[in-house]
C-alpha cells in the first residue's frame, strides 16, 4: 500500500514520512518544492502543490492512501484526481477549531471546515485528525527569549492543551495503518491544560532563561504580529484567547486510543527544544 504524504516539509508531514518509512510502509513524500525536502534516504519525492491542480495526477499515481493538509482552494479537484487514481482512504490534518459553533465563518476554522465538508461528501473513507494548539507554536516566542525581552501576551491566562507534533504524526501513522481506526474523527490534545503564561514558564525553566510575561492590549499585540499574521486571523486568535481566558482547555485521551500511550507533555517538548530559546 502506497501512502502519499502532502506537506512533507512541515513538522507533522516530515515526521510521518520517517515513521512510515522506518516502519516498512511504502511512502511518497510530496511538497510544492520537493527538492528542498530533507528525508530519510530511499524515500521517493514528488511535486504536489495543493494550490495547483496540474500537479495532482502525477503525485497520486498508484497511491492507495493520502495524508492531506487542509487547503480548500482546489480540494474538489484533488478529490476527483484521488478517486481517479484509486485512492480509498484520506487522513486529513484538520483542526479542533472546526468544533466551534462558528466554524464555517471563523477565519481559523473555515479552511479546515470546508475541506472536511468536501471529504464527507466524497465516496471514500475519510479520517479526521483535529489537533488543537501545536506545541511548536511556542517558537513564536523564541526571539523574545534569545533577546531577553518579556513575552508579550494579550491574554496570559488563556487555557490551551498544546500537543507535540510528534504525537500528531504517530496518530496519523496509526490511522493510516490500522483499518479499525479509520473513518472516524479524533480530537487530539496534549495531556494537560496550561495557560499561555505557564507555557512560557516551562520554557524558561527548560532553557535556563529569566524571561517573564508582559500583558499587552489586543491592539498592541495585533500591531506586533501584523507583518506575519493576516488581520482576520489575528482577530480570530484574539477572540479565541479572550473566550478561553481563565478557562481550562479540553483534554482528550484520543492520543492514547490511537497510539497506546499518553501524549507527550509540554514540559518534555520544552526540554527537547530548549536550545531554540537560549540566547
Amino acid at each position: 500500500m502506497l501512502t502519499l504524504v502532502t506537506g512533507s516539509r512541515g513538522r507533522v508531514g516530515s515526521a510521518l514520512v520517517s515513521l512510515l518509512h522506518h516502519g516498512g510502509h511504502t511512502v511518497r513524500a510530496a511538497s510544492r518544492n520537493p527538492g528542498e525536502l530533507s528525508l530519510p534516504a530511499g524515500v521517493p519525492t514528488t511535486a504536489c502543490d495543493l494550490g495547483d491542480p496540474s500537479t495532482f495526477a502525477a503525485a497520486l499515481a498508484g497511491v492507495d492512501s493520502v495524508f492531506l493538509y487542509a487547503e480548500p482552494s482546489h480540494v474538489t479537484e484533488f478529490l476527483a484526481a484521488a478517486q481517479t487514481a484509486g485512492v480509498t482512504h484520506i487522513v486529513l490534518l484538520s483542526s479542533s477549531a472546526v468544533l466551534a459553533p462558528d466554524a464555517g465563518s471563523n477565519a481559523i476554522a473555515a479552511s479546515h471546515h470546508a475541506v472536511e465538508q468536501a471529504l464527507t461528501d466524497a465516496p471514500l473513507t475519510a479520517t479526521l485528525l483535529r489537533p488543537g494548539a501545536f506545541a511548536g507554536n511556542a517558537y513564536q516566542w523564541s526571539e523574545s527569549f534569545r533577546s531577553g525581552r518579556p513575552v508579550a501576551l494579550p491574554y496570559p491566562h488563556s487555557g490551551t492543551s498544546p500537543i507535540d507534533e510528534a504525537d500528531i504524526a504517530e496518530a496519523a501513522l496509526a490511522v493510516l495503518t490500522d483499518a479499525s481506526l479509520q473513518g472516524s474523527a479524533y480530537h487530539l490534545t496534549g495531556p494537560a491544560s496550561l495557560t499561555v503564561a505557564e507555557q512560557v514558564e516551562l520554557l524558561a525553566a527548560a532553557s535556563g532563561s529569566r524571561v517573564t510575561v508582559e500583558a499587552v492590549s489586543r491592539a498592541a499585540w495585533k500591531q506586533a504580529v501584523s507583518p506575519f499574521v493576516p488581520e482576520a486571523i489575528a482577530e480570530a486568535l484574539l477572540d479565541y484567547q479572550a473566550a478561553t481566558d481563565g478557562t481550562p482547555a479540553e483534554v482528550t485521551d484520543d492520543i492514547v486510543k490511537l497510539t497506546g500511550r499518553p501524549a507527550r507533555t509540554f514540559a518534555a517538548w520544552a526540554a527537547d527544544h530548549a536550545a531554540a530559546f537560549r540566547a
